[in-house]
């Protein structure tokens, strides 16, 4: 029976995943039981280390003392190396501030400036708003996403921002992902993948390099084809 029950889980862990959206094991298996397991400490559940062996062997269809040393191994090692994750507000609230974001990119286009918009919100509330101003400003180091994390600094007085959330139309390059890092930003959300100078997966994955001590969960695809337009529409009238 590919529904999950109890046993093997304990009934509070059936409703949390259900609560994740997972209901039949196909579900766990595609979910991985290494994001399910860390979520599920996130929802403040009191698991331990055996509900992931319990994950695990439902996936590896036997039972957990059933799993091989190596297989365990394994499994081990890839919790340790897993991405950070997290439970992300409702798409409404993330479209909500994105298609706010895509409005500083407009800003940014209307300017010359590479259209790229960021927000930065604490807990629903928006900190800071801004977009690319690199050609204005003679600076590689303005991107929406740098100026956002400084002015959210300047008005919390703390360069720590790790209750607050990054939304921005595209895939923060390697300088903006390791600003992010540093300031232990929460979440990023982000719209469009950038194919040539991605820094949270397209390239590379500073946020899944459990080397530089990253806290920051990704979301991505959040109104991408709104942000591609825009940028489709500004290069090709510069190609004009």
């Amino acid at each position: 029976m590919s529904k999950l029950g109890t046993p093997p889980l304990a009934p509070k862990v059936v409703a949390a995943l259900a609560e994740l959206g997972i209901f039949r094991l196909p579900e766990l298996c595609a979910f991985n039981p290494c994001r399910a397991f860390l979520l599920l400490k996130q929802m403040g559940l009191s698991v331990t280390q055996s509900v992931f062996w319990q994950l695990v062997a439902l996936c590896e269809d036997c039972l957990p003392h059933e799993l091989p040393a190596e297989q365990r191994a394994s499994w081990q090692e890839k919790l340790q190396n897993f991405p950070p994750v997290a439970i992300f507000p409702p798409e409404t609230e993330m479209v909500y501030f994105m298609q706010l974001a895509l409005a500083q990119a407009e800003q940014a286009a209307q300017r010359g400036e590479i259209p790229v918009g960021a927000i930065l919100v604490e807990n629903g509330k928006i900190l800071s708003m801004a977009h690319n101003c690199c050609v204005v400003n003679h600076s590689v180091c303005q991107h929406a996403e740098m100026q956002v994390i400084e002015q959210a600094g300047q008005i919390l007085q703390n360069y720590r921002l790790q209750d607050c959330d990054l939304y921005v139309t595209l895939e923060p390059c390697a300088m903006c992902a390791g600003a992010i890092v540093q300031a232990r930003i929460r979440r990023v959300i982000f719209a469009a993948h950038e194919p040539k100078m991605g820094a949270a997966g397209s390239v590379l994955n500073i946020f899944a390099n459990k080397k530089l001590n990253s806290h920051t969960a990704v979301h991505s695809g959040v109104l991408a084809d709104e942000s591609r337009a825009i940028l489709q529409r500004f290069f090709a009238a510069r190609r004009r």
